[in-house]
C-alpha cells in the first residue's frame, strides 16, 4: 500500500512542477527566483526518485509479509512520502496565498516566503538523505535467497482442493445445478454427450465459498471423466507456467523443464483428443486467461467441461450462456449450521448449548453470512471453554481477531485482493472503509469525495466523474463492494462493504496510516500518529481535541451531537485539511476555524441544521464541493461566487408544500464566475440568475425552482447553452404557475428530466414531440402538468424511458398504453390522478415493466385492462385507489375463488393494496 501513497504523490509533484513555468513567466525578485529554483530542483529530484521507487514497491508489497527487512523499508518509505506530501502541500498553500491581497500585501508575503522556499528545499534534501540511508540499511540487512516469486507463491497460498463435510452447508441447490451442467446425459441415458465443450463459472466476493463448492463437485464428478485437472491461477500468472501446471495436473508425461511452449500446447491438445475431460481454473483474476489458453483444448471428438472460479464479475461472463453461478452470503439458518459444525465439532450432536445461543447469534450477525468468517470464528471458539464469560471475552476482541494472524484465512482473502488493485483504486477502496459498519455508500457522494481527495485523474477523453464511476463499478466487479440498489435504468445507485471485508480493510487502512476510526469511548489515550484521515464514530471529541493532530487530510464526523468547542482545536491544528464531512450533525453554525482551511476541497453539510454561511466562506479558494442538501440554508453569501474551483454546489431541502418537492436557496449575483461547476442544485429563479447561469456550459446537473412564466425566455436561453447537461429539474413558483417551455431546446445528452408545474395545454403536443430526439432520457418526472388522454400519447416518443412518474400530472379519465409504447420502461408511477377510472394496456406495450404503482387514484375501480400482457411485471401497488377495488381483491384472495381478476394478476410476484385512512395494508400475493 506504500505504492498507493507514492503513486498519488508522484501525481502531486507533477502538478507542483507544472506551476514552474507559470511562476517564472512572471516578474520575480532575484532572491525569490533563486530560492524557488532551488525548491523546484529538489521537487524534481524527489519526483524522479519516487517514480523509480513506485515500480519497486508494486513488487515489494508482496514480499513484506515474508521478509521483515522489506516490510520495515516499505514502512519507512511511506513515512518519508508523507513528509514530502507535507512539503508539497505547504508549498501549494503558500504559493496560492501570495496571489491574494493588495500590491503591498502581496510583496510582503513574497519577501516573507523566500525563507519558506529555502526551508522547504532544505527539508526535501533532508528527506532525500533519510531515503538514501533507508536504502543502505535495506541492502545491508536483506537476507539473500528470498525471491518475489517465492513470496508470491507463499502469499497466494495455493488452494488445496479438498473439502470437509462440516464446510458443506447451504450449497445444495448450487451443487446440484453445477453437477447437472457438468454431467449432461447423452442419448443413451448415461454418460456425457460427445463432441461438446462447455464453460461454467462460479463467482462472488472473497471468502463466500467458491472453491469449497467447486471442489466438492469436482471430487464428486471427476470419476465420470477420462482426465481431470485442477489449476489455481495466480493474479500474476505467466502463460508458459500455466500450461506447465495444466500438463502436470492431467498427468501428461513430457519434460516440462525443456519443452517449448508451442510443443507443450500441442502435447496437451493431442492428449485430450477423444477424451472426456474436466478442468477447473480456480481463482481467475482476468478474463484474458481463458482467451490465451482456450485454443490449446480440442473442440471436436472430445467432451470438455471447464469450471472457472473468480471474485470478478467480468470473468464470470466467460461462461456458456446461463451457466454462471453468483454465490451469495449464507442465509441465517445455514450460517447457524456452519457455525455449530465448527464450534462444536467434537460434540456428537454439534448442537449449541442453550446458554450460548444468544452469543452465537451475535457472532453470526457479525459475519453477515460470509462462510470463511463463520468457519474461522467457529474454529477459534472450538478451542475455548464453552462458557458465556469466555465467549463474551472473544466477542469483545472479535474485530482485532479477524484482522490478525489468529484467523489467517480471513486476513488472506483481502490481502490478495488488495495486491491486485492499481494504486489509485486502492486509495478509493480504503476510503470506503472509513464509513460506519453497514453504511450505505451513495454513488454520487462517494465519487465526489474521491475526486476531492485527489484519488481520481482524468483519463483519455473521460471526465473525473466518469473515471470515478468506472472505479466504483470496478470495485463491485471485483466483489469488494456489494450492490445494494440500482436505479430502474440499471445504473449503480447504492453499494455497501461487507462487515468482515470492512474490518479487514480498516485494519489495512490503519496499518498503512491511510486512516483510522475514533469512537471517543476507549479507555486508553487515542493516538492519531501517522493517520492521515480520521473517521469520528462517536460524539465525544475530547481525546481527539487534545491530540494536536497536524497531519490530518480528512475528517469525517458521524456523531449526531458534537461539541463545536472541541472541534475547533482539531481544525486549528489540521490546517492542511482537504476534506471536512459533517453530514448528519446538529451543527447550526460553522466555527470560524473552518474558513482558515485554505486547502479544503470538500465541505459536507448535508442533513445538518445549518442556517447560514458567512461571507468568510469566500476564503476557501480551493473548495470543489459544497454539499448542503437538506440543511436549513435559505440563501448563499455573496462571496460564494469567489470559489472558482467549485465543481459541485448543492444546497436545498425537501418541501411539504403542495407544489414541488424542493425548496431552493437564493444565489447571489456573479454565478457566471463559477465556470467549472458540474452540478448546481437547487437555486431560486430570478431574471438576473437565469441570465448569468447560461455561462456555466460545463454543467451536468442543474436544478432551478420558483420559476415564473416571465422567466421562460431567460431559462430557455440558459439551458440551450448547457450542451453537456445530463440531469435537469425545473420547478414552478406556484401550483397555478405555467411553465412556458415553448421552443425549449434540450441537449441530446439529457438523461433525467423533472418538470414541476403546469404545462401550456396548446403547446404540449409540440413540446413532447420535440423530445423525440432525446434518445438518452431514461427518467421523466412530471408534476401538476395537466396532461390529458390526448397529450399523454405524445410521451411515447421517449423510447429509452425506464422510469416515468406522473404526480398530480394526469387529469384525464382513461389512460391507454398502445402496442409498442415505452419498450424500455421498467417503473411506472401514477400518483394523484383524481379522475382516472380506466387503464388500458395493449399486448406489446411496456414489455419490460417491472413495477407499476397507482397512488391516490380514488376513481380507479378496476384492474388495468390487459395487465396480464405485462409478462415482466414483478410488483403491483394499489395505494388509496377506490375502496371497492381494494376490498374486491382482498376478498377474492381470502376466498380462494378463481375469478378473472385473480387470473389477471396471477403472474405478479408482489401485489400489495393499501388504504391509508383505514390503516389497511395487505400483500395479496
Amino acid at each position: 500500500m506504500a505504492e498507493a501513497v507514492v503513486g498519488q504523490l508522484v501525481v502531486m509533484l507533477g502538478t507542483a512542477l507544472a506551476k514552474e513555468a507559470a511562476i517564472f513567466g512572471g516578474a520575480l525578485l532575484s532572491k525569490e527566483a533563486s530560492a524557488l529554483r532551488g525548491l523546484f530542483g529538489k521537487i524534481r529530484e524527489s519526483k524522479a526518485e519516487l517514480e523509480s521507487m513506485q515500480a519497486y514497491l508494486q513488487e515489494a508489497e508482496r514480499l513484506k509479509d515474508t521478509d521483515k527487512t522489506t516490510g520495515i523499508f516499505i514502512s519507512e518509505i511511506r513515512g518519508l512520502a508523507f513528509e514530502i506530501e507535507d512539503v508539497v502541500d505547504e508549498f501549494t498553500y503558500k504559493m496560492e496565498d501570495c496571489k491574494h491581497g493588495g500590491f503591498t500585501g502581496k510583496m510582503k508575503k513574497r519577501l516573507k516566503h523566500i525563507k519558506t522556499w529555502r526551508r522547504l528545499a532544505a527539508k526535501l534534501q533532508e528527506i532525500k538523505a533519510k531515503l538514501q540511508d533507508a536504502k543502505r540499511r535495506k541492502n545491508d540487512y536483506t537476507v539473500i535467497g528470498i525471491s518475489a516469486s517465492a513470496a508470491r507463491s507463499t502469499s497466494q497460498g495455493q488452494s488445496l482442493h479438498f473439502t470437509r463435510d462440516e464446510d458443506l452447508v447451504g450449497i445444495e441447490e448450487n451443487r446440484d445445478r453445477l453437477i447437472r451442467w457438468l454431467t449432461v446425459s447423452g442419448g443413451s441415458g448415461h454418460g456425457l454427450e460427445q463432441s461438446s465443450s462447455k464453460v461454467t463459472s462460479v463467482w462472488g466476493m472473497p471468502g463466500v465459498g467458491k472453491t469449497t463448492l467447486v471442489a466438492h463437485v469436482y471430487n464428486t464428478v471427476k470419476v465420470d471423466f477420462d482426465a481431470a485437472a485442477w489449476v489455481t491461477v495466480s493474479e500474476s500468472y505467466r502463460i508458459e507456467g500455466l500450461l506447465k501446471k495444466i500438463a502436470a495436473q492431467f498427468g501428461i508425461t513430457v519434460d516440462v523443464a525443456d519443452i517449448e511452449m508451442r510443443d507443450l500446447a500441442e502435447s496437451i491438445h493431442n492428449y485430450l483428443q477423444g477424451k472426456k475431460f474436466i478442468m477447473v481454473l480456480d481463482d481467475v483474476w482476468a478474463a484474458r486467461v481463458w482467451s490465451e489458453i482456450r485454443n490449446v483444448f480440442p473442440t471436436s471428438n472430445c467432451t470438455g467441461r471447464f469450471v472457472i472460479t473468480s471474485r470478478k464479475h467480468e470473468v464470470s461472463l466467460l461462461a456458456t450462456r446461463e451457466s454462471a453461478i453468483h454465490l451469495e452470503p449464507l442465509q441465517a439458518h445455514h450460517s447457524w449450521e456452519l457455525f455449530c459444525k465448527g464450534a462444536f465439532w467434537s460434540d456428537d450432536g454439534k448442537e449449541c448449548p442453550l446458554e450460548l445461543q444468544e452469543l452465537t447469534w451475535k457472532f453470526i450477525a457479525k459475519c453477515q453470512g460470509l462462510p470463511i468468517a463463520i468457519a474461522c470464528i467457529g474454529r477459534l471458539l472450538s478451542c475455548k471453554p464453552p462458557t458465556s464469560a469466555e465467549w463474551e471475552n472473544v466477542y469483545r476482541g472479535l474485530d482485532s481477531q479477524l484482522t490478525k494472524d489468529v484467523i489467517p484465512d480471513a486476513h488472506m482473502i483481502l490481502k490478495v485482493s488488495l495486491e491486485d488493485l492499481p494504486y489509485d483504486l486502492k486509495n478509493c477502496f480504503l476510503h470506503c472503509a472509513l464509513f460506519q459498519e453497514d453504511y450505505v455508500l451513495k454513488r454520487r457522494r462517494i465519487m465526489r469525495q474521491w475526486i476531492a481527495a485527489g484519488f481520481i485523474r482524468e483519463k483519455e477523453s473521460k471526465t473525473l466523474e466518469e473515471v470515478a464511476e468506472g472505479y466504483l463499478a470496478e470495485l463491485v466487479n471485483r466483489s469488494l463492494l456489494q450492490v445494494v440498489k440500482r436505479n430502474h435504468a440499471g445504473r449503480l445507485k447504492h453499494c455497501q462493504m461487507h462487515d468482515v471485508i470492512g474490518l479487514l480493510a480498516l485494519n489495512k487502512a490503519k496499518e498503512e496510516c491511510f486512516g483510522k476510526f475514533y469512537d471517543g469511548y476507549g479507555s486508553g489515550a487515542f493516538s492519531v500518529e501517522g493517520a492521515r484521515r480520521i473517521s469520528v464514530q462517536g460524539e465525544n471529541l475530547e481525546q481527539l481535541s487534545r491530540s494536536g493532530a497536524k497531519q490530518l487530510r480528512a475528517l469525517h464526523v458521524f456523531g449526531r451531537y458534537i461539541n463545536i468547542d472541541l472541534l475547533k482545536p482539531i481544525l486549528t491544528s489540521s490546517n492542511l485539511l482537504s476534506m471536512l464531512d459533517l453530514q448528519g450533525t446538529c451543527i447550526k453554525m460553522l466555527p470560524n476555524e473552518v474558513f482558515s482551511l485554505f486547502s479544503l476541497r470538500y465541505l459536507g453539510l448535508r442533513d445538518t441544521n445549518l442556517e447560514s454561511l458567512p461571507e468568510a466562506v469566500g476564503r476557501l479558494r480551493n473548495l470543489e464541493v459544497l454539499d448542503a442538501v437538506h440543511s436549513k440554508l435559505t440563501c448563499l453569501p455573496n462571496s460564494v461566487v469567489k470559489l472558482k474551483k467549485l465543481r459541485c454546489l448543492r444546497a436545498f431541502s425537501t418541501s411539504r408544500s403542495k407544489i414541488g418537492r424542493i425548496r431552493g436557496v437564493k444565489m447571489p449575483s456573479g454565478v457566471h464566475h463559477l465556470a467549472g461547476l458540474r452540478a448546481l442544485q437547487s437555486i431560486k429563479a430570478s431574471p438576473e440568475f437565469l441570465r448569468e447561469v447560461g455561462a456555466l456550459t460545463e454543467l451536468r446537473t442543474f436544478g432551478v425552482c420558483n420559476v415564473r412564466s416571465e422567466h421562460s425566455s431567460y431559462l430557455g436561453n440558459a439551458i440551450t447553452r448547457m450542451s453537456h447537461l445530463i440531469h435537469l429539474d425545473v420547478g414552478a413558483a406556484a401550483e397555478d404557475e405555467v411553465l412556458r417551455l415553448d421552443g425549449l431546446y434540450l441537449p441530446p445528452t439529457l438523461s433525467l428530466l423533472g418538470l414541476t408545474g403546469q404545462l401550456k395545454k396548446t403547446s404540449m403536443p409540440q413540446l413532447f414531440s420535440s423530445w423525440s430526439l432525446l434518445n438518452s432520457v431514461t427518467r421523466l418526472y412530471l408534476a401538476f402538468s395537466n396532461i390529458d388522454e390526448g397529450t399523454f400519447s405524445c410521451l411515447c416518443v421517449l423510447r429509452a424511458l425506464s422510469t416515468l412518474e406522473l404526480v398530480q400530472a394526469f387529469e384525464g379519465k382513461r389512460l391507454d398504453f398502445y402496442a409498442g409504447s415505452f419498450p424500455k420502461l421498467r417503473f411506472l408511477h401514477i400518483w394523484g390522478a383524481a379522475q382516472l377510472n380506466q387503464v388500458g394496456i395493449e399486448e406489446g406495450a411496456m414489455q419490460n415493466l417491472v413495477e407499476l404503482w397507482f397512488t391516490e387514484c380514488p376513481e380507479l375501480k378496476f384492474l388495468p385492462d390487459g395487465i396480464q400482457h405485462l409478462a415482466a411485471l414483478e410488483k403491483l401497488l394499489l395505494k388509496d385507489t377506490s375502496e371497492e377495488l381494494v376490498e374486491k381483491l382482498r376478498q377474492k384472495r381470502d376466498s380462494d375463488e378463481c375469478n378473472e381478476d385473480v387470473m389477471k394478476i396471477g403472474h405478479i410476484r408482489n401485489v400489495t393494496v393499501e388504504l391509508s385512512q383505514k390503516g389497511l395494508w395487505k400483500r395479496i400475493r
